[in-house]
């Protein structure tokens, strides 16, 4: 798991998953002039040097460019350009040499970062060329969970010269800073290298031959990747010019993928919450900017001052400095089964950084909104009712959405497809159905379930500004304030209400994501082009092509440098190289011994108990919303971690231990630390 923070400090410019674009080559100039680093052993960097008071171009020794991020300390040393974020726990070296290969680079990319690294390396990897850089090695290190850091480098190609990337990074600043490491890698390119852009373009018409484009990369991916079946739609113009699915909506059963399959949408489901608020501020039953104390005045945080300044808009636009904290929900859905409930939880939730600072995505926070619309909307009815009745009258119904429901009941009935997950050795299999029921207590956040046609009519009211039919549904400010940036998740890049905005390419692109276990979506729209997209999958090993595809369209409308196929096919090689290097790690069934001296049941306050059970050699953790049997893994410290195998929630690690004489186990996310302990 912690390979994932790797994969996004340096793959990506944005907070969700992104597809990377390759700017065109550098052309011209001489090999820059490279000072050959020599190795030192001194501590990392203390933060010292250069303080950004702005987002600021920087260049490193060989004038590659990059972006230093404001309140971030940048330091020289040799060939070392050292970026350091406020916390000084996290520092990301960029350092340029001459070596006969990305094995040698990297060597001397350590020793000039002033630390040697005498951690293991877990994994090596290739990766498609991209943004003018070829010749790309990830190296992934192994780090031990009571660490709480992530490890690792990357060497790239240009000029005839190599810049490698070294990243030491503590989980919760990489988590917390995310958008800020959006801002430090969305313009890392060689000298003289310059964003593809499709400024001043028109989009091309979506005609018989691209559509068979588009559907020849899905079938191919979808192979590639092992997804059973994904579903497509595509809007130009006003129309619709594709609606249809590839695959299966279940392994082991004939029935197809179409454009009415049903899917849970996850957190697409924000845009349409946040669409309900706005019909509201439509109505002048809310502005954007009252304050949610005064709509329901149970609304509380767990810090006081922050609780003061929420405004409406804040609920949605993750920048109240409240972090990612999921947890509860995965582990107490039960417990926090009303939206009275959730909303209680929400007081024991504290920001950690300031109010409007960093893009802190939250999915607690996120849900409020949609109950605080309800309420707003149907004062009378139990908060969880009013949502759902505010969502079907302003939303569901005006848009002809007949498919779309919060009841899973409903939406598991008929044209449905069935969540798949990766087993221990990477294969998909049919994941346990009851995961998602998770998402109905935060269902505004991402529970609703949905089909192409559906969301497509959705993304078309979008392009028309908010016209169905050529008729007024919503009014333009109302509607648009939602992609008004809020906080930035990257050097081009936004997040709204909702709603992301990018200009990453000289184009405006509007889209959002949704992960929920099995399933995987994306929706965007281009504005000033009239075309939109919608894409569904039904399996976890999928979320790569939801995310690809966006770069694939992109091609297929500018004539952009083809670079998704290989995208595509270095992200399934490097899939199953990591599923190999993972599975090796593991032991199953779970070590005999560690596994003996397990206490029966442990508890922790935030996230309830844990029962193990042992059977015929196997160990199961049970949760009460759902049981996984587990592995073990030994850590470089020497720490011992069980780790759950169930598909769907594969990766959870706790780590043995005891405390004041107890047993416990301690489990994390990047920002909290939960510790179960015996009972």
């Amino acid at each position: 798991m912690r390979h994932c923070l790797l994969v996004l400090l340096v793959a990506c410019s944005g907070s969700g998953p992104k597809t990377t674009v390759p700017a065109p080559p550098a052309t011209g100039g001489e090999s820059p002039p490279i000072v050959e680093p020599k190795p030192a052993v001194v501590e990392p960097p203390a933060p010292a040097g250069e303080v950004m008071t702005a987002d600021t171009p920087k260049t490193t020794t060989a004038g590659n460019t990059f972006v230093a991020p404001a309140g971030w300390t940048v330091t020289v040393r040799g060939a070392a350009t050292i970026v350091s974020a406020p916390e000084g726990d996290s520092h990301v070296a960029f350092v340029d040499v001459q070596a006969k290969d990305a094995d040698e680079a990297v060597q001397l990319g350590w020793a000039a970062y002033g630390t040697p690294n005498k951690r293991s390396l877990e994994l090596k990897q290739s990766v498609s060329d991209r943004d003018g850089w070829s010749q790309i090695q990830s190296y992934a290190y192994q780090t031990s969970p009571n660490e709480k850091r992530s490890v690792g480098a990357r060497t790239l190609f240009a000029n005839g010269a190599w810049t490698v990337v070294i990243l030491d990074i503590a989980l919760a600043t990489g988590e917390k800073r995310g958008g800020q490491f959006g801002v430090l890698f969305g313009q890392l390119l060689p000298k003289g290298g310059a964003r593809e852009s499709f400024a001043n373009k028109k989009a091309n018409v979506l005609d018989k031959a691209r559509l068979a484009e588009l559907s020849k990369f899905i079938e191919n991916a979808q192979k590639q990747l092992d997804v059973p079946g994904v579903a497509l739609g595509l809007v130009q113009d006003g129309k619709v010019v594709f609606a249809g699915g590839f695959g299966v909506r279940e392994l082991g059963k004939p029935a197809k993928v179409d454009g009415d399959t049903k899917f849970i949408i996850a957190s697409n489901t924000k845009a349409l919450t946040t669409l309900m608020l706005a019909k509201l501020v439509d109505e002048k039953k809310l502005a954007w900017d009252t304050p949610v104390t005064t709509l329901l005045p149970q609304f509380k945080l767990g810090d006081a001052d922050t609780t003061s300044k929420v405004l409406v808009k804040h609920l949605i636009c993750a920048c109240t400095g409240l972090p990612r904290q999921d947890m509860e929900m995965i582990f107490e859905a039960a417990r926090n089964n009303t939206p009275e409930k959730v909303l209680g939880s929400l007081a024991t939730m504290q920001p950690t950084s300031k109010f409007g600072e960093l893009f802190q995505y939250s999915n607690p926070l996120a849900t409020a909104a949609g109950f605080v619309g309800g309420h707003v909307a149907f004062p009378k009815l139990e908060l969880g009712k009013a949502y759902d009745e505010a969502m079907r009258t302003r939303v569901f119904a005006p848009l002809g959405m007949t498919a779309t429901t919060f009841d899973f009941k409903r939406g598991q009935t008929g044209n449905f497809a069935t969540a798949h997950g990766d087993d221990i050795d990477g294969k998909t299999v049919i994941g346990p159905r009851s995961l998602n029921d998770l998402l109905v207590p935060v269902r505004p956040a991402g529970g609703a379930w949905s089909s192409v046609n559906d969301v497509l009519k959705y993304v078309q009211m979008e392009l028309a500004e908010g016209k169905l039919g050529g008729k007024p549904y919503i009014g333009k400010d109302a509607l648009l304030a939602r992609r008004t940036p809020q906080v930035a998740t990257g050097k081009d890049s936004a997040y709204g209400m909702g709603l992301m905005t990018s200009t990453r390419f000289g184009i405006t692109l509007v889209d959002h994501g949704g992960d929920a276990f099995g399933f995987h979506s994306n929706m965007m729209w281009l504005p000033d082009h009239g075309v939109g997209a919608v894409i569904i999958v039904n399996s976890d090993s999928g979320v790569a092509l939801r995310s690809v595809f966006k770069r694939k369209l992109l091609e297929v409308l500018f004539d952009a440098k083809p670079e998704a196929d290989a995208t595509i096919a270095s992200i399934a090689k490097n899939r199953a190289a990591a599923v190999e290097v993972s599975r090796k790690l593991l032991a199953v069934p779970a070590d005999a011994d560690a596994a003996g001296k397990l206490a029966a049941t442990y508890a922790n306050d935030a996230l309830g108990e844990i029962k193990v059970t042992r059977a015929n050699n196997v160990t199961t953790f049970d949760v009460g919303e759902w049981k996984s049997d587990v592995a073990t893994k030994k850590n470089p410290d020497g720490t011992l971690s069980f780790v759950t195998i169930t598909p769907g929630i594969t990766d959870l690690e706790l780590v043995q231990g005891t405390a004041n004489g107890k047993r416990t186990l301690t489990f994390r996310d990047a920002q909290h630390e939960y510790v179960f302990v015996e009972k």
